[in-house]
């Protein structure tokens, strides 16, 4: 796979959930916009390790 296409795999879904993670965390303090991004980077990083081992 080219390095350029692996950056697009992961380049498109975390600006997808950057912008949902601003969407949802309009009404959210502070810490729980935190908490939210930090279980939604871990949800990322687990999601890309499982698929790169699986390939």
């Amino acid at each position: 796979m080219s390095p350029d296409l692996v950056r697009l795999d992961l380049l498109v879904p975390v600006l997808m959930y950057c912008a949902l993670l601003w969407w949802v965390g309009r009404g959210l303090s502070w810490t729980a916009r935190i908490a939210t991004v930090v279980v939604t980077l871990a949800l990322i990083a687990i999601v890309v390790t499982v698929e790169r081992t699986w390939h």
